[in-house]
């Protein structure tokens, strides 16, 4: 296949995540030609351009987005810059790939989604449990009305990235990433100031936009406690949430676990006409109904591993043209935001925060 008839993708942020787990996947794509690469530091920056084979490299990107015949951006900067960066690919009118969380902020997460149906282009945050068949089972059967009305939710996630929001060398290999060419910035997870928070941006963010992609709902209030014991951000959370329309739930968050464990993931959805289960480290879907209809699904034990190629070939797929369905939909991400700003915010103030 020519230059000319791949689709080029350009990648605003090459450090610990997007070296290990994006690229490696779509340097193998043969219909995606890496066209321009962009982070800082020159010695860095070449060793992403010779090692993946990029056209163009840069330090500014700006100059990225205006790479002629680009299609779509990955947007894997620190937290606190993914506003920025997606909200200017978005507004070039291409698809963008953006690491969670997709903000640090609710009305920032609400721009993206907007600006995204505006342009009528896919934004994407990489969730790579969604890439589960499980997941997309339960996600089927959410949809046809498994559990009645939702009346209650509970969300549980633990990962063993104590040392990152410690500032401490990164010892997990956790999270299906290949070889690290760069060790994590310990600023980009560990000072409050670039992170924008701790284990809630930095984690749960995936457990609450799966949870909120699999039932629709929405935060309309939160009240919230987190604890910092050995850090300068939030090793645990605590979020008691009440959705539009009147069901109520709660999210929690360890940034704790051994760095020898995989993660913690349990969603569990009330409603009234049963409850569903989707347990990711112990591999399980369930549903429980009042009638007796009930459903198991019969799973691998490694069934609920994190899939971080998922997102990124579901991208290259969207970039390519060979598929219009996004599993991980920006929306999901911004529900997230949505609640952990605000619980963010009632941990401030001591009392509930309306989303």
């Amino acid at each position: 296949m020519t230059n000319l008839s791949k689709a080029k993708i350009g990648l605003i942020g090459a450090g610990w995540w997007a070296t290990a787990n994006h690229l490696p996947v779509l340097v193998e794509r043969d219909d995606i030609e890496l066209a321009s690469v962009c982070r800082l530091g020159a010695d860095e920056l070449q060793q992403v351009k010779e090692k993946f084979g990029f056209t163009h490299a840069t330090h500014d990107y700006m100059e990225l987005l205006e790479t002629p015949g680009l299609k779509g951006v990955v947007v894997a900067s620190p937290h606190t810059l993914h506003y920025e960066h997606a909200l200017a690919a978005l507004k070039k009118g291409l698809h963008v790939l953006c690491e969670k969380p997709l903000a640090t902020r609710a009305d920032q997460a609400r721009e993206l989604v907007k600006e995204a149906e505006r342009q009528g282009v896919e934004l994407m945050i990489p969730y790579g449990w969604h890439y589960s068949e499980f997941i997309q089972e339960a996600k089927r059967r959410m949809e046809e009305g498994a559990v009645g009305e939702i009346e209650f939710v509970m969300c549980h996630m633990a990962s063993p990235v104590r040392s990152l929001l410690e500032g401490k060398p990164f010892l997990s290999t956790g999270g299906g990433a290949g070889e690290i060419m760069f060790e994590p910035a310990a600023d980009t997870w560990a000072d409050p100031i670039v992170a924008g928070g701790g284990y809630a941006l930095a984690q749960m963010s995936h457990s609450a936009g799966l949870a909120f992609w699999l039932t629709g709902l929405a935060a309309e209030s939160v009240v919230a406690l987190t604890s910092a014991p050995t850090s300068k951000v939030e090793l645990y959370d605590s979020f008691s949430v009440r959705f539009a329309g009147g069901a109520i739930g709660s999210f929690s968050g360890a940034g704790a676990l051994p760095d020898n464990q995989p993660f913690q993931l349990d969603v569990r959805i009330f409603g009234s006409d049963g409850i569903m289960t989707v347990d990711c480290d112990r591999a399980r879907l369930e549903v429980l109904r009042h009638d007796g209809d009930n459903f198991s699904m019969d799973l691998p034990t490694d069934a609920g591993e994190y899939f971080g190629g998922g997102p990124t070939t579901n991208f290259a797929d969207i970039v390519a043209g060979k598929t219009t369905t996004n599993w991980a939909p920006g929306w999901a991400g911004m529900r997230a935001v949505e609640m952990i700003d605000a619980a963010y915010r009632s941990v401030e103030s001591g009392k509930s925060e309306t989303v």
